[in-house]
């Protein structure tokens, strides 16, 4: 029920993927790991606020998710950087990008890659799609029908793909970001909730201030936004990043932060006993035990990129939203009521004692 794992063969493997490399979770952060990773993250979040205006959240969300070896589904409606965001994300750790736009007739071996026959030498090549990269936009990932957004599952809980009986492992880090457009429903096909589930954090962007978007036209103005803006120029390798994952892993979460994050999860599951009946009435579903993982991988990363070596019950909680958002479904009534998810997860959370 892993959240993911980390694999770092190269080439086709035949039956499975390769066991993926050890973590020496028992070894505690030093001040030397502590300081290279504030360098590393300072780089990051300055390289990614020279391109990006606003959106601190959808930042702490992708550098929060990258270092948890996670996936994250963003959903807002066109035009706010979606695609800025995680290219530049790409580009600032030099790593490989692809974006897939999703579309109705979108096949899954579009995303996965395919034999291709070679008439020179009588064999099939094998062409691997474009989900092949370290980070992975799947643009309207809505918008694909259901076979194709299956395809995607075995890459990001798997990191492999097969092709003609060979399993070719993911690069690594790998990180899928998918997008939902919330406004238009014609020639859509809603998420599973099980493929929902998949995702790490679930991060919903709103419109720029006023101030914000008024930057945006003096950076476009200037060259640093739109078509002719240069390209972006990496500050860290691949290595920090690889060496920001292992920190992460190396992160103590006590045992009574685990309680919490698990208490947090059941609640969802049984919020009649805890906060008002009317609120708890429009859960549908609460969350799965991939939520109480993703707390703990979460909080884990998110304490580093504050500059600690352990997660406190705070990083949990201001975890909440971007964790439980996408897996507890509300009913209809809650729809017809205009009552967001944000609310039910807010008054569960007021109602678990915080250790």
């Amino acid at each position: 029920m892993s959240i993911g794992t980390r694999s770092h063969a190269s080439g086709p493997v035949a039956g499975g993927a390769a066991e993926p490399a050890a973590h020496d979770r028992g070894k505690p952060l030093s001040p030397a790991d502590l300081e290279r990773a504030d360098d590393i993250v300072s780089r990051l979040r300055r390289a990614y606020d020279e391109r990006l205006v606003g959106q601190a959240h959808l930042r702490t969300s992708l550098l929060v998710t990258m270092l948890a070896e996670g996936h994250i589904l963003v959903e807002s409606v066109p035009g706010l950087a979606k695609t800025t965001a995680v290219s530049t994300l790409a580009g600032v750790v030099n790593a490989s990008f692809a974006r897939i736009q999703c579309t109705p007739d979108l096949l899954p071996s579009d995303i996965v890659g395919t034999q291709v026959y070679d008439p020179s030498n009588g064999e099939f090549d094998t062409r691997l799609g474009p989900v092949h990269a370290n980070f992975v936009l799947l643009d309207e990932v809505n918008r694909s029908s259901a076979k194709t957004q299956s395809a995607t599952l075995e890459a990001m809980q798997e990191r492999q793909t097969s092709i003609g009986g060979m399993v070719y492992p993911l690069p690594s880090p790998f990180m899928v970001m998918a997008t939902q457009n919330p406004i238009e429903e014609e020639g859509t096909y809603p998420l599973p909730q099980a493929q929902m589930d998949r995702f790490l954090l679930k991060e919903v962007i709103g419109y720029p201030t006023a101030a914000e978007e008024l930057e945006v036209l003096e950076r476009v103005d200037r060259g640093v936004l739109g078509t002719k803006a240069p390209a972006v120029q990496h500050v860290v390798e691949l290595a920090d990043v690889e060496f920001l994952i292992d920190l992460a892993t190396r992160v103590y979460v006590d045992d009574e932060v685990k309680r919490y994050a698990v208490a947090l999860a059941q609640a969802t599951r049984s919020a009649a006993d805890l906060i008002d009946p009317t609120l708890a009435s429009y859960i549908e579903l609460g969350s799965s035990p991939r939520g109480s993982i993703a707390l703990q991988q979460a909080s884990r990363a998110l304490a580093l990129l504050h500059g600690r070596s352990y997660a406190t019950p705070d990083d949990v909680r201001s975890l909440c939203h971007v964790v439980f958002r996408h897996r507890v479904r509300l009913g209809f009534q809650a729809v017809a009521d205009e009552v967001p998810v944000e609310a039910i997860i807010d008054a569960v959370v007021a109602a678990v004692p915080t250790p």
